[in-house]
């Protein structure tokens, strides 16, 4: 029983328990309080987001050796294949149902949170895209070059991030949930906002496990191994999700859980696919956003964009989707070029898609994470059916 209460995912659900109850009741001087240690929390969390990249993808790229260039090639195409599938599939659904649902576009009435007591910033060393960039450029490089005393500095500060992450990230993650379901709690979001499109938020819900289930299957295929080792350690990543709203933030406690599915997740697949998945594998967002902004067009324009429009939007999406950040509303941001460009939003209808994007956003984050699980199972087939030697390592989470 003890080992339950001290267990990840109880903190992680007590933290959202406590945080939604908390703001329902809370005055404008304890949310002053929770909107400040929630931004200095987030900006700890942010600027760690870098470095876990950098000390995981990069190592990992260089214990690939030469097979690195391929299995990058491998992890890109799965992840731009699985984000245009997730997008067609979700724009069939749309066409099915969108036309038969009766939905209601007012979500007014939310209270404002407070301004914070203090603003401390901690900047990031650098974009979450640009240490992404950064560790694959010096993991190749080093590889061509056979860099004997990079590689060995990339790993040394591999294990100093695993501390970092073991020591800071992780404790004060059930902290920040709480903070965030506060703060939506007060907002009135969760008990307000919610409703107005309860059906199109659920039907998405319902696409994010079709979509996971699909995915995992074709792991378990693929990489002839029981998907289901892999799905129930997933639990707390899902769930971490859920309070982030951010691949990127969630990354921490992904690469835990991931950990604990050997075999069928070998961990050197493990160091490479799931920091570089969180950034570049976005299948939930993509799935929500062609659902919602076809549920949008019909609310303000009367009708859903033609299937040829669609279908391009589809495929420019996932491009877009595999260059967004890992964080809160990243795809929806990058891709409002496409929302005004490619099917004509205006103002009204950029401003309504951000809403409710931003109501299932925590969804379509945990789906993302919890995907990045199967697309490592097909990478870890690949690797088996190609004889890509195993690197051994001694990183525990």
């Amino acid at each position: 029983m003890k080992k339950i209460f001290s267990s990840l995912p109880f903190k992680l659900l007590l933290g959202v328990v406590l945080g939604i109850l908390v703001g329902q009741v809370a005055n404008v001087s304890v949310m002053n309080v929770v909107v400040t240690v929630k931004y200095i929390l987030s900006e700890l969390i942010n600027f760690c987001v870098p470095l876990i990249i950098i000390g995981f993808i990069a190592p990992s790229i260089t214990k690939l050796g030469n097979h690195a260039s391929r299995m990058l090639g491998v992890a890109l195409i799965c992840a731009y294949t699985s984000s245009v599938l997730a997008a067609l599939g979700s724009m069939a659904a749309g066409y099915g149902l969108i036309p038969h649902l009766s939905i209601s576009s007012a979500v007014e009435g939310l209270k404002e949170l407070p301004e914070m007591v203090f603003q401390l910033d901690i900047p990031e060393i650098m974009p979450v895209m640009s240490a992404l960039v950064f560790s694959v450029m010096i993991g190749l490089a080093a590889t061509w070059t056979k860099a004997v005393t990079v590689t060995k500095i990339l790993e040394e500060f591999q294990q100093i991030v695993l501390k970092v992450v073991t020591k800071i990230v992780i404790p004060i993650l059930p902290v920040f949930i709480g903070f965030t379901f506060c703060a939506l709690s007060y907002e009135g979001t969760i008990t307000k906002q919610l409703p107005v499109f309860i059906k199109v938020v659920l039907i998405v819900i319902v696409g994010h496990f079709i979509w996971m289930t699909l995915l995992y299957t074709v792991g378990g295929i693929y990489s002839k191994s029981n998907p289901l080792e892999v799905v129930r350690n997933y639990g707390p990543a899902y769930l971490t999700a859920v309070g982030t709203m951010s691949s990127a933030a969630t990354l921490a406690v992904a690469l835990k859980c991931a950990k604990k599915s050997e075999p069928p997740l070998r961990s050197d697949m493990v160091d490479f696919g799931i920091p570089l998945f969180a950034n570049i594998h976005l299948c939930g967002s993509v799935l929500t956003e062609v659902f919602f902004v076809m549920t949008v067009s019909k609310i303000l324009y009367g009708d859903i964009p033609s299937v040829g429009t669609m279908v391009l939007f589809c495929f420019l999406l996932g491009v877009f989707a595999v260059g967004a950040p890992g964080v809160p509303g990243g795809t929806v941001m990058a891709s409002l070029g496409l929302i005004t460009g490619v099917l004509g939003f205006n103002d009204t209808g950029t401003a309504l898609m951000l809403t409710i994007f931003a109501l299932q956003d925590s969804f379509g984050t945990a789906c993302n994470v919890t995907g990045d699980g199967a697309l490592t199972m097909i990478l870890t087939g690949y690797a088996n059916r190609h004889n890509i030697e195993k690197q051994e390592n001694t990183l525990e989470l």
